[in-house]
C-alpha cells in the first residue's frame, strides 16, 4: 500500500508539471503583448482580409477562438491538446503534431545511440581508472575526461563538422539520410541514416563521456573501500566476479537516475545541435519556429520537450527502487 501511494504521488506530480507547462503555453499564446495572435492578425491584415477571415485563420493556427471568453478559449485549447492537436504551423502550413511526430524518431535515434556509447565508454573507462588509481593511466584518463567534459557539445560539433565533414569528407554534413536511396529496411538506407547521424552522435559522445567516467571512478573507488569486498575476497571469490557483480553494479546504480534524466534533457540540447547539422529532428523544428516566429510549432516543441524530461525523471523515480532494494525500502517507509 505504501508503495502504491508513492507511485500515485509521483505520477500525480508529473501530471501537474505537464499541466502547468501546458497552461503556461496557453497564457503565452493568448496574453503575451505583441505575441502570436497580434503577429498573425498583422500578417493577415496586410493581405487585405476581412475580420471574419482573420479570426477564422487565427483559430485554425492557434486552436483559440479569440472572440470567446477566456475560460472557453482555455477549455477549447486543452480539449485540442487532449486530441494531440497542437494547431497548424505558420511557417510550414502543416499540422504541428504531424511535423513533430515525424521528427521524434530521428531525434530518438541519434540520442539513443549517443547515450549508449557515452555511458558504455564512460563507465568502462571510469572502472579501469578506479582499479588503477594513482597510475599514469588514471592520471592521463582523468585529465582527458576533465578536458572533454569542459568542451561544449556545440563547439565540438562545429569542429567535427569542419574536419570530418568539409575538410576530409568522411561523413555527410547535413540531412537525415541519402535522398537517392529508397526508404525501407535495406542496407543502403540503414547505412545512409547511420552516416548522417554520425557527426551529431560523435559531438555528444566526445563531450559527454568524460563526466560519466569521472563519476564512475569516484563511485567505484568508494565501493573498493567497503568491508564487504574484503569478506568476498576472504571467501575466495574470483576477482572478476567481485569486479562485475559487486563493484560495477553498486557503482553504476547511483548513475542510473542521471541516465534517465539525460534522455529527457537531451531533447532540449538537440535544438542547437540539429541546427548545426541541419538534421531535421525535434530541435531543428523548434529552432526554425523561433527564428520564423512560428508560435504554434514553438509551443508544441516546448511541450514535447517538457513531457520527455518529465517522463525520464518519472521512470527513474519509479524504477530505481526495483534496481536498488535499499532505496525502495526507504521510499516505502517514507510513504
Amino acid at each position: 500500500m505504501a508503495s502504491n501511494r508513492y507511485y500515485a504521488k509521483r505520477i500525480g506530480q508529473s501530471f501537474v508539471t505537464v499541466y502547468a507547462v501546458v497552461t503556461l503555453s496557453f497564457v503565452l499564446i493568448r496574453l503575451m503583448p505583441g505575441g502570436p495572435i497580434d503577429y498573425l492578425r498583422a500578417q493577415y491584415m496586410r493581405q487585405n482580409l476581412n475580420q471574419e477571415e482573420i479570426q477564422q485563420k487565427i483559430a485554425l493556427y492557434t486552436n483559440i477562438e479569440t472572440d470567446a471568453p477566456m475560460w472557453e478559449q482555455y477549455v477549447e485549447y486543452m480539449a485540442a491538446l487532449a486530441q494531440f492537436d497542437f494547431g497548424r504551423s505558420i511557417f510550414y502550413a502543416e499540422p504541428v503534431a504531424g511535423l513533430l511526430g515525424g521528427a521524434v524518431p530521428w531525434t530518438v535515434l541519434y540520442m539513443s545511440i549517443s547515450l549508449c556509447l557515452m555511458f558504455a565508454i564512460g563507465v568502462s573507462m571510469g572502472a579501469f581508472m578506479a582499479y588503477r588509481e594513482g597510475s599514469r593511466f588514471d592520471t592521463a584518463s582523468t585529465l582527458l575526461s576533465i578536458v572533454a567534459n569542459s568542451v561544449p557539445y556545440y563547439i565540438a560539433a562545429i569542429l567535427l563538422l569542419y574536419l570530418l565533414g568539409f575538410e576530409w569528407s568522411v561523413f555527410p554534413t547535413a540531412g537525415r539520410m541519402n535522398p537517392q536511396t529508397s526508404v525501407g529496411l535495406n542496407l543502403p538506407f540503414v547505412v545512409g541514416v547511420l552516416t548522417h547521424a554520425a557527426l551529431p552522435v560523435l559531438s555528444l559522445v566526445v563531450t559527454g563521456f568524460g563526466g560519466k567516467a569521472i563519476t564512475m571512478r569516484g563511485n567505484a573507488i568508494s565501493e573498493l573501500g567497503e568491508d564487504y569486498l574484503r569478506v568476498a575476497r576472504l571467501r575466495g571469490l574470483p576477482e572478476r566476479r567481485i569486479a562485475l557483480r559487486y563493484v560495477a553494479r553498486n557503482a553504476i546504480l547511483p548513475m542510473y537516475t542521471g541516465i534517465m534524466i539525460s534522455i529527457g534533457t537531451m531533447f532540449g540540447g538537440s535544438v542547437i545541435l540539429e541546427k548545426i547539422f541541419a538534421y531535421q529532428g525535434v530541435g531543428y523544428y523548434v529552432f526554425r519556429s523561433i527564428s520564423s516566429r512560428d508560435y504554434p510549432l514553438m509551443m508544441g516543441g516546448f511541450i514535447l520537450i517538457t513531457v520527455a524530461v518529465v517522463i525520464g525523471v518519472l521512470i527513474a523515480d519509479l524504477t530505481y527502487g526495483k534496481l536498488d532494494p535499499r532505496a525502495g525500502g526507504e521510499s516505502d517507509e517514507a510513504y
